[in-house]
């Protein structure tokens, strides 16, 4: 058990995630009956509002409270508890972050922010709500400096050795994070601050958008991450066996930091200002991040087959049935893993201009998005929350509360396989995304968006409605874990933070060079973005925008 300031810290950033996820899916479910012509929302209330709303709370403020507090938890549990001033940092992070998130909210509940979580220019909100993505922003570098200073404290006093699994993957991910993020906080500071509050007239949105997808890529792989530290690092210790590769997981992390962050371009193949030899360049990047999703694959199905011929199994497929599928926390992070070969392949036709051309302003992407973010991220992060806050509040886990989180788990998976199929066949036939309901005048192209089973709205709806109701359950679920699950009384009944076995013994030293890592990344983002922002500052001589406020 890791200590408690550590615990009470971490529970802290997972109880704030979760009530962001109550307030995010709400919104969601508001959005689909809007859609389907259901719902007429009140006068002070608009569909950009939930829209913009929901995809902050979900995309922005849930994921990355709860991956801090999972990574401080994995830090903590792996590296030994942290010194004071680790404490007071992550402590000041949460402060900075949730003064952002309050300010952030209150904007778009008023009204003055309804620009979607892209907040693509020359949509101008207030400037406050700017502010309060840039305090956002700053709040998780700061918790992400204080691990990696955690970090390198465990290394100097352990010189020669390799860092444990999950702390290596989690300074991978903020090295992610932290470079990542240095492309919207440019845009805040440098363009949208200064522009909202008056003291320039106008804004460069090529140069705005092209920061922002610096940013918004790689921000998916910092969601990913933190499952995959789920599903290579803690599932193999859930099915009885070991990490597969160690050289393998902490090459795959490495990879996913060197090929995320300089693919923007491929989010702006629709965009006219960007040559068609820079739109190539990141696509051809693009693809190189299907090589570590296709080893953790690899890697993850090695370790069951595995763990399944030593219990037994015979036969091609034998090991298949001595999975333990009557555990919650395997059977969560494993139904998030099948959804993410889907994803994944969507992915491949987003990142392909001709056919990017066909989907790009349709309910696809939208589908897209649910079915690699709102699956294999959201369902990883919940099966890791059925034991994460009983680690952390020290109950023990019933059979009445792991039943409640089977139940939980199917019925997302059914609302979602629902809804984000049902988007992707309704963008092929063209319904658009960023809209509220409309039925363009009577037209037969848009009455094909309401029949049908996989080619209706209404299904979206029902849909949604199955997830929003998993979500009310899912809240239950996490007060259960954090008020009224009996208090573990022995060794048996305590939850264990499961840790895999992972041997270093043969894991080259190199993998642990994170100069020469970082070193790479940033060869590449120069040789992708240099020459075309570049451009985009100088060359083009653009004349800028206004704001327009459309709502």
């Amino acid at each position: 058990m890791i200590g408690r300031p550590d615990r009470k810290l971490a529970l802290t950033h997972i109880v704030v995630a979760y009530l962001a996820l109550l307030i995010g899916t709400f919104t969601g479910l508001m959005q689909v009956f809007v859609r389907n012509n259901a719902l007429e929302l009140p006068k002070w209330l608009d569909y950009y509002q939930i829209l913009t709303a929901h995809g902050v709370l979900l995309a922005l403020v849930f994921t990355t409270y709860f991956i801090f507090g999972f990574l401080i938890t994995g830090m903590s549990k792996t590296l030994g508890d942290f010194g004071s001033k680790v404490q007071i940092f992550n402590w000041l992070d949460f402060i900075v972050m949730t003064i952002g998130t309050i300010l952030a909210v209150l904007e778009i509940l008023s009204g003055q922010a309804s620009v979607l979580y892209t907040f693509y220019a020359p949509l101008q909100a207030n400037a406050w709500f700017y502010v309060a993505l840039a305090l956002f922003i700053v709040g998780t570098w700061i918790s992400g400096f204080a691990l990696v200073g955690h970090y390198v404290a465990w290394k100097k006093n352990n010189k020669g050795k390799i860092s444990p699994l999950i702390s290596f993957m989690t300074v991978a991910t903020i090295v992610l994070w932290v470079i990542a993020s240095l492309g919207v906080a440019a845009t805040v500071l440098f363009q949208f601050i200064p522009w909202s509050f008056g003291w320039v007239d106008t804004i460069n949105v090529e140069l705005s958008r092209s920061l922002f997808w610096f940013f918004g890529h790689p921000l998916v792989y910092f969601w990913l991450l933190p499952a995959y530290i789920g599903w290579y690092a803690i599932m193999p210790k859930i099915v009885g066996g070991e990490v597969f590769s160690d050289s393998l997981a902490r090459l795959a992390f490495i990879l996913f930091l060197l090929f995320s962050i300089p693919v923007g371009f491929h989010h702006q193949l629709q965009e006219p200002g960007i040559s068609t030899f820079w739109k190539f360049l990141q696509t051809v990047l693009t693809f190189m991040v299907i090589i570590p999703s296709l080893m953790t694959a690899f890697s993850m199905f090695a370790v069951f087959e595995i763990s399944g011929r030593k219990k037994g199994a015979k036969g091609l497929f034998g090991w298949i049935f001595k999975l333990p599928w009557t555990d919650v926390r395997f059977t969560s992070l494993f139904i998030a893993m099948l959804f993410f070969a889907p994803g994944g392949a969507g992915g491949i036709i987003n990142a392909s201009y001709q056919l990017d051309e066909i989907v790009h302003n349709t309910l696809w992407i939208v589908g897209h998005f649910h079915i690699t973010v709102g699956t294999p991220v959201a369902m990883t992060f919940f099966g890791l929350t059925f034991w994460l806050i009983p680690y952390l509040t020290g109950k023990k886990l019933t059979k009445a509360f792991q039943k409640l989180a089977f139940i939980q788990i199917f019925t997302w998976a059914i609302g979602m396989f629902l809804m984000s199929t049902t988007m992707h066949i309704l963008g092929i036939y063209g319904a658009p995304r960023r809209t509220s309901y409309t039925d363009y005048m009577g037209h037969p192209a848009a009455a094909k968006w309401f029949t049908g089973l996989f080619t209706n709205h209404v299904t979206v709806a029902v849909g949604g409605s199955i997830l929003f109701l998993s979500a009310l359950l899912l809240i239950f679920i996490v007060l259960q874990a954090l008020f009224t699950l009996p208090t573990a009384n022995s060794k048996e009944e305590t939850v264990e933070f499961p840790v895999a076995e992972s041997n270093t013994e043969n894991t080259p030293r190199i993998l642990e060079n994170w100069w020469l890592w970082i070193g790479v990344s940033i060869v590449l983002i120069a040789i992708a973005y240099t020459i075309p922002l570049s451009h985009m500052m100088h060359q083009h001589h653009p004349t800028g925008s206004e704001g327009f406020k459309t709502w």
